[in-house]
């Protein structure tokens, strides 16, 4: 019996036609799509190494660069992809942990980090943007052995379990501290809104935020 798409498929020589003198084929289009993707894969690591920015391997389809991350006040040389994400920059080549690839989608916010001073999904953002850039994660908050006052708190108000999203919160809840040092619970959970726990720890998270807001207004 026949497939039942086989009646819907159309036949191979209704995608062929002559203009000019030239014949388009189906195989043909297919072949220079897959050049325009291979090229827009490789361009920005091209790009890259045409700025100065960075050095680009020499070779035929080049696919990475080496370029220079500021983490945490610490310039790191790291060879990466034009694919390559922030995340997996700082995780796999530089071993800076702290942030969590979870959803891998920009959803949970496990990933979050400081770019410029503003918040930024590090599963969403290329390496090769982060360049020149001044990136914090959730180990830089803390003061040699001397925990960030948000951090005290995280662990006085028990506002984490599995500690996946613990990173993402804390991050999110700096950003939100130094914006606004006397925020309201209304402004706490709007400040939050882009992490997700999945225990479900959110009010001992809220609470904590709250009271590392008046622990840093009094100067601890």
């Amino acid at each position: 019996m026949a497939d039942r798409h086989d009646e819907a498929r159309p036949d191979a020589s209704s995608h062929s036609e002559s203009k000019s003198g030239t014949r388009f084929t189906r195989r043909g289009f297919l072949k220079g799509a897959g050049a325009s993707a291979v090229t827009a894969a490789v361009a920005p690591a091209i790009l890259v190494s045409e700025a100065g920015t960075a050095s680009a391997q020499e070779a035929e389809g080049v696919m990475s660069a080496t370029i220079s991350l500021d983490v945490n006040g610490q310039s790191h040389n790291v060879e990466v992809e034009a694919r390559t994400t922030l995340a997996d920059a700082l995780r796999d080549r530089l071993e800076i942990t702290g942030p969590k690839v979870v959803c891998d989608k920009g959803e949970c916010g496990a990933c979050t980090v400081e770019m410029d001073g503003k918040l930024v999904f590090s599963c969403m953002t290329l390496a090769m943007d982060a360049q020149g850039r001044k990136i914090e994660t959730v180990e830089g908050m803390a003061d040699g052995d001397n925990l960030h006052p948000i951090q005290e708190a995280f662990v006085e108000k028990d506002a984490l379990m599995c500690g996946f999203c613990t990173p993402g919160f804390l991050m999110s809840s700096k950003s939100l501290l130094d914006a606004n040092d006397n925020p309201t619970p209304e402004e706490v959970r709007e400040g939050l809104s882009g992490n997700i726990c999945r225990c479900g720890t959110y009010p001992h998270v809220f609470e904590a935020v709250m009271s590392a807001a008046e622990k840093m207004r009094k100067g601890g």
